[in-house]
């Protein structure tokens, strides 16, 4: 018939002349009475594939047959002929409203895991550089910054049980995701669009067709969003674009298992319509955040790079020609311009490392750990975890050309970095300085032998380097905080006369470096035992050959050398005071 589908042209009575006009006045009537008062019309069919209206049904395939036995073929019955046309444009409109009202997928499965991801915490951050605010509050419960990559572990204790189970492609096996009853009605309305001869039309409902399956998950994106952080908000993207990839491969699965009918010949085009629009709502989303570029983000935005690139083969075999190339082209320029965000934000992670106001001054803690090398190492850590997506990312396109090359360079900052403060804030600190390089350099050597994925990038003589620097900084040390207490041994280089006030003037000035030096944080325990044993043979081979060269002051001497080496034995323990922030 090809009739345009519309609110038919009811209104005028027509006496019937025939049995055709008089049937097709009846059918019009029943149509009429839905076309005036379709906010109070229940439809043919509930949501659940009950009949509701069979007198509305039967007005439908009424008219469908007239049209098939054509009863106004003559130029006179063209009124006839023009109302029996726009009663069919009717029917078939009319089946599309029960299409769009018809529930043919079923999510009740699936409500606990939609309510638990819309609940999930997002307490837990995943910033590179953490504020002063979250690292205080993670220490003060025992807690630590979660440094779970976003997209390669999503059983996290961020992602509720229920949720990351349906990560697992086998749990979908078990779930019914069909509603029988209502494919029975897409059968039952697909015989009747085709007898209207209106199959396009029915075409184009498709990309309105209703899914709960999957709109329920993009429903947390929709709603849930105005009330969360990017971080969150990328985080959920990340886990729906799983699940719903996984979703659609079951969903096709199980259509295709219900019992043939007339919407057979439909089914892949109502698939493609469907993840087609589902898709385009995920990288809609996704393209909304390519703008983002702030370094604190990285992570996060390596997620969604990863999130996306690993579901787009699943969702694209869903789709096919035309559909499937714009689809396909969409992802690949949306990848594009995250890639290109990532690699501002690894500029940027670097160009913070390197900076002169990283953090507010605060207590060094007389040479411990500063918390620019804290969060360094653990932002290095985060990004092993996505080596072969940065390696990616950076190859051709940056200048340091692999993740291994940003490691190196950011650490590197991080060294000419802290020396640059230490040297502004103390100038004359002297073996306070080496003691500060040599914590926060075997800070760094040890969390990068603890993470197999960092030690790859940097490699053996990297570290070998590093051990070097710690060794020299340790006797640069020794040397400068404690080589002047020995020095007072030297009577003849100092051209003083009585060994007693030699022996008086060295156990103040070692008394003085001990209580000093004993306040000093050193976290690292093979570090700091290194650092004793460097002072203990500086400070006690030395005050044994003047008590050998003065036998006289054998017994009167305060201290034996096995007291002096048991009092070094209690250097940098920490809690010092000694004020000097960088």
């Amino acid at each position: 018939m090809g009739a345009a589908v519309g609110k038919p042209a009811f209104g005028v009575a027509v006496a019937p002349k025939t049995q055709a006009e008089e049937r097709l006045a009846l059918a019009e009537h029943a149509l009429l009475q839905w076309t005036r008062s379709p906010g109070a019309d229940s439809g043919i069919w509930d949501a659940g594939a009950s009949y509701t209206n069979r007198g509305l049904l039967a007005a439908v395939d009424e008219v469908l047959l007239l049209a098939a036995e054509n009863p106004f073929p003559l130029p006179e019955a063209a009124s006839a002929r023009r109302r029996l046309d726009s009663a069919v444009g009717a029917a078939a409109s009319r089946m599309v409203e029960e299409f769009l009202r018809v529930r043919v997928w079923n999510a009740s499965l699936l409500r606990g895991a939609v309510h638990r991801l819309s609940l999930a915490s997002t307490n837990q951050s995943r910033l590179i550089f953490p504020s002063a605010r979250e690292r205080n509050s993670s220490a003060g419960t025992g807690g630590v910054v979660d440094a779970s990559d976003g997209s390669r572990s999503r059983a996290s204790s961020s992602v509720p049980h229920e949720v990351a189970a349906l990560l697992d492609t086998e749990v979908w096996d078990d779930l019914d995701l069909i509603c029988p009853a209502g494919v029975s009605v897409l059968h039952e309305i697909a015989l009747r669009v085709v007898r209207a001869g209106c199959t396009e039309v029915l075409f184009r409902a498709f990309a309105n067709a209703p899914c709960d399956v999957l709109d329920s998950f993009l429903s947390i994106l929709r709603v849930e969003c105005s009330q969360q952080t990017t971080e969150a908000v990328i985080k959920r993207w990340t886990t729906v674009t799983e699940i719903i990839g996984k979703a659609m491969v079951a969903m096709r699965r199980q259509l295709y298992a219900q019992n043939p009918g007339a919407f057979d010949g439909f089914r892949d085009e109502y698939l493609l319509a469907i993840a087609e629009n589902r898709i385009l709502i995920l990288l809609d989303f996704a393209n909304g955040f390519t703008s983002i570029t702030s370094h604190e983000k990285l992570v996060y935005m390596l997620g969604m790079y990863e999130a996306l690139t690993d579901a787009a083969p699943s969702l694209l075999l869903l789709l096919s020609g035309a559909r499937k190339e714009a689809i396909s082209e969409r992802t690949q320029g949306i990848l594009t311009k995250l890639a290109g965000a990532v690699r501002i934000m690894v500029s940027g992670a670097i160009a913070k490392i390197q900076g002169d106001s990283l953090f507010p001054h605060t207590p060094s803690a007389a040479g411990g750990v500063h918390p620019l090398t804290r969060d360094a190492m653990t932002c290095v850590e985060l990004l092993a975890r996505h080596r072969t997506t940065l390696d990616l990312i950076l190859a051709g396109a940056d200048e340091r050309g692999s993740l291994a090359g940003v490691v190196s360079d950011l650490i590197a900052g991080l060294e000419r970095n802290l020396q640059r403060r230490f040297a502004v804030a103390c100038a004359d600190a002297g073996g306070s300085r080496h003691l500060f390089l040599a914590n926060n350099i075997s800070f760094v050597l040890s969390r990068v032998a603890d993470n197999d994925g960092v030690a790859s990038l940097l490699g053996d003589a990297w570290a070998a380097r590093r051990r070097s620097r710690v060794e020299q900084h340790v006797a640069s040390y020794a040397a400068s905080s404690w080589g002047p207490v020995v020095a007072l041994l030297d009577t003849t280089a100092c051209g003083r006369g009585k060994s007693a006030k030699v022996l008086a003037e060295f156990n103040a000035a070692f008394n003085r470096s001990r209580d000093s030096e004993m306040c000093r944080e050193v976290p690292d325990p093979v570090l700091r035992a290194v650092l004793r044993n460097a002072v203990s043979e500086m400070v006690v081979p030395a005050y044994c050959a003047f008590l050998q060269k003065q036998p006289k002051l054998g017994k009167s001497a305060r201290y034996t050398a096995d007291d002096l080496v048991e009092l070094l034995s209690e250097l940098f323990e920490g809690e010092s005071t000694d004020g000097i922030k960088i």
